[in-house]
């Protein structure tokens, strides 16, 4: 068994000389993230975890993230995209396919 059920990584890298997720304010969706995470009590051991990942290499696609043991990637725009991937991914197992990619 896994030590989470789900691990979270947001692409929160930041570049001068080009797009990137962290210029789609992914370091303030990651804190988001994590702290709705905890609010929902999915925190910890057997929960969910949240992490920063440099570049994953999908920059035309961002920001991203992927959740893992799926890897199943997004892109979001906004907070309720954050939102919608918590309460279906993360406590339901479903994969909102509007945000895949």
């Amino acid at each position: 068994m896994s030590y989470y059920r789900y691990h979270l990584f947001f692409c929160t890298n930041e570049r001068p000389d080009g797009a990137a997720c962290q210029d789609h304010g992914a370091k303030q969706m990651r804190d988001y993230a994590k702290a709705r995470v905890k609010e929902l009590g999915l925190a910890g051991p057997g929960g969910v975890r949240v992490n920063n990942a440099g570049c994953m290499d999908r920059c035309g696609q961002g920001p991203v993230i992927v959740v893992y043991p799926e890897a199943t990637w997004y892109s979001y725009a906004s907070q309720a995209d954050i939102d919608e991937i918590i309460d279906e991914h993360l406590q339901n197992g479903r994969v909102v396919e509007r945000l895949r990619i």
